[in-house]
C-alpha cells in the first residue's frame, strides 16, 4: 500500500470521526438549549455574546452555492469567527442536520433555516465534552494546514 492510499484511509476515518464527535456534539447540546439556527438568529447571537459560542457550523447543499445573498452572509460569518477564534466547520448535508436536530428540519411547521448553527456553551457549568474536544482538534489541525473551514460530510442513516 502506498503512502497516498494510506494518508487518503486515514483522512476518511478522520472524517467518519469528526463527523461522528459532531452528531454527539449536536445531540448532546440540543436538550440543554445551546443550539442557535439560522443565519440571522446566529448573527444576533454573535453580535450580543461571541465568547459563549463554541462552535460555528455553516451548511449547504449544492444549490446553495449559487446563492449570492448567502454566500456574502458565510463569508461575514466566518471572517466574525476567525477574528474571535471560533471554530468553524462547513457541513455539505442539510437534511442530515436536520435530522439530527429536529428529525423534522421543521420548527413549528415553517422549515428551519439550517444554514448556520451555532452551538453555545451552557451559562451553568464549563462544558467538558470529548465529542466537542475531538472537533476543535480537528479545526485546530485544519488550521494548521491552512483550511480555515474545513468541510464534513454528515453520513445518511
Amino acid at each position: 500500500m502506498t503512502f497516498e492510499e494510506l494518508s487518503g484511509d486515514y483522512s476518511a476515518e478522520r472524517m467518519d470521526t469528526v463527523a461522528k464527535a459532531l452528531e454527539e456534539v449536536l445531540s448532546s447540546a440540543l436538550p440543554q438549549g445551546c443550539i442557535t439556527v439560522g443565519v440571522y438568529e446566529a448573527a444576533k447571537s454573535l453580535n450580543v455574546d461571541p465568547d459563549n459560542v463554541v462552535l460555528c457550523i455553516l451548511a449547504t447543499d449544492d444549490e446553495d452555492v449559487k446563492d449570492v445573498a448567502l454566500q456574502i452572509h458565510f463569508t461575514l460569518i466566518q471572517a466574525f469567527c476567525c477574528e474571535n477564534d471560533i471554530n468553524i466547520l462547513r457541513v455539505n448535508n442539510t437534511r442530515r442536520l436536520a435530522e439530527i436536530l429536529d428529525g423534522s428540519g421543521k420548527q413549528g411547521g415553517e422549515p428551519m433555516d439550517l444554514h448556520c448553527v451555532l452551538v453555545t456553551s451552557p451559562h451553568s457549568s464549563s462544558w467538558k465534552d470529548p465529542a466537542l474536544s475531538k472537533v476543535n482538534r480537528f479545526c485546530r489541525e485544519s488550521r494548521r494546514m491552512d483550511q480555515w473551514v474545513p468541510i464534513i460530510n454528515l453520513p445518511e442513516r
